[in-house]
């Protein structure tokens, strides 16, 4: 049995076919535009997410044999408009567009932080899909009415291979419409943001099929018109299941362009303090908390890229070797922060340089910037009750063995890769396995198809220094917050 998995991320589509043992037989990527603005504002076009996902396949497809199914994993939080024609009706905003504070002030003031909690699991955040569609219906109405479908971004790609209208719990999580816990449109919520279940996509679990490749689909990509489109998840949960994050208290740590840390749970729970760790729908049925530092990966990017203007990574990271005695210290908050911070007005601050600093140590900061503000987030998990000893990491931050061991520095966890570095996408090809017949769960898929590679153990000299210097980085946000917030309102 052949699978595919397709990952519609923020820089690029990237398309894995994978064989009923997990090997992967075949990787394609295909990138499209990213539209960003000084504002904060951050879209994408649906077509370019399609027609490049259409391109891709076909030469994935190419000789490759029968595709039994396939599966999604997607950006999330994405706000698609479609008409009564299925015409978009503008570029989706993306869950890095920070335009909706007023918005998201509106629903965790006004409507209540207390009635979001109840109603939907999670407070008003700047990427969620409800403030966005609460932006969209203010400043352009004539769009608002005409909107007759509201999607996710990998439910675009899903509609336009099935015709179906479908989403899934995990990413439907994310939207600030769905009651977490009851796993079904909250009424409320509806309510408050002013659209219909009409509007709104039929719910699956993420390992569920909801229809089959349609001919014109077929044509298009060179896909069988029987291949089964299995909806997919949100890309978090379905990298999760890449890496085997499906059982109680284990935990998955992604450096993509965001930093996203997860644990796996069998029960629902919400978090009341002001961090707000996400609680969500996971892509196995049951549930998973969530933190997010918006720019992880993202901010090494920008540093060795932008700043130094090189694109050698790892020649970047050869001189490093203040390990847990670095005096300098990054706040990585390059497109505001979400978790723990909630604050579309902080910003990124190298703090700490003197006459003696070198360009490897601020390299070395940033990484560990990252890294701290990935603490942030396990600290506050663990404060839910959450017992977490062993992290898998995916990501592209996690091809660098430095930055592996940094983070079991400091998280103090074991750190563990895996044999398959596809992340989402490989998940996504998990998950269309399940919903083909091959396996009858998550669990026993992941059981069979991941194996573990390398290893990192927290060395205790390096986490006890870690340790000491954490709370300095903490004190940080504190200190600089008015001055971000004066900054950004220039």
């Amino acid at each position: 049995m052949l699978t595919v998995g397709i990952d519609i991320g923020t820089s690029a589509v990237k398309l894995v076919a994978v064989d009923e043992k997990g090997k992967v037989l075949r990787t394609v990527s295909r990138e499209y535009p990213l539209y960003m603005y000084d504002d904060g504002r951050s879209e994408q076009a649906p077509e370019d997410w399609w027609n490049q996902t259409a391109d891709g396949l076909r030469e994935l497809c190419n000789g490759l044999g029968e595709i039994a199914a396939v599966s999604f994993s997607g950006q999330m939080h994405g706000l698609v408009m479609l008409d009564e024609n299925d015409n978009v009706l503008r570029r989706a905003i993306l869950w890095n567009d920070q335009r909706t504070q007023a918005q998201c002030d509106y629903l965790n003031n006004t409507i209540g932080r207390e009635v979001l909690l109840a109603n939907a699991a999670n407070i008003a955040l700047t990427g969620f899909t409800a403030p966005k569609i609460l932006w969209v219906k203010e400043h352009e109405p004539e769009i608002f009415a005409k909107a007759k479908k509201i999607m996710l971004p990998k439910d675009y790609i899903a509609y336009k291979l099935s015709g179906v209208f479908a989403t899934d719990y995990s990413d439907a999580s994310g939207m600030l419409l769905l009651d977490v816990k009851n796993q079904d449109w909250s009424n409320k919520m509806l309510e408050i943001v002013g659209v219909t279940r009409e509007q709104l996509p039929k719910l699956f679990q993420s390992y569920e099929a909801v229809g089959n490749v349609t001919a014109d689909a077929a044509k298009e990509t060179g896909l069988s018109a029987n291949a089964k489109v299995v909806i997919g998840g949100g890309d978090q949960a379905v990298g999760a299941v890449g890496s085997g994050i499906v059982s109680e208290g284990m935990c998955s740590v992604s450096l993509g362009t965001s930093g996203v840390l997860f644990v796996a749970a069998d029960n629902f729970a919400v978090d009341t303090s002001p961090a707000a760790i996400h609680a969500f729908c996971h892509s196995t049925g049951r549930y998973h908390f969530m933190g997010v530092t918006l720019a992880a990966a993202g901010s090494n990017k920008w540093w060795i890229e932008e700043i130094l203007n090189t694109t050698d990574h790892p020649a970047e990271q050869k001189n490093i070797d203040k390990i847990g005695t670095n005096p300098v210290y990054f706040l990585p908050y390059l497109s505001g922060e979400r978790t723990p911070h909630n604050d579309s007005m902080a910003r990124g601050a190298f703090v700490g340089m003197n006459m003696t600093t070198t360009r490897a140590d601020m390299t070395q900061a940033v990484l560990e910037g990252v890294s701290f503000s990935l603490r942030d987030i396990l600290t506050r998990v663990r404060d839910l009750g959450a017992n977490v000893t062993t992290a898998r990491i995916i990501g592209g931050g996690a091809k660098s063995p430095l930055w592996c061991q940094m983070i079991a520095d400091i998280l103090r966890l074991k750190v563990e890769k895996m044999q398959s570095e596809e992340g989402p996408a490989f998940g996504a090809a998990i998950l269309a396995m399940v919903g083909a017949g091959a396996y009858k769960n998550v669990e026993e898929a992941c059981a069979a198809l991941i194996t573990i590679t390398e290893t990192y153990t927290p060395n205790e000299a390096t986490s006890t220094n870690y340790d000491k210097r954490y709370p300095i980085y903490v004190n940080l946000y504190s200190a600089l917050k008015d001055s971000f917030h004066a900054i950004a309102k220039q």
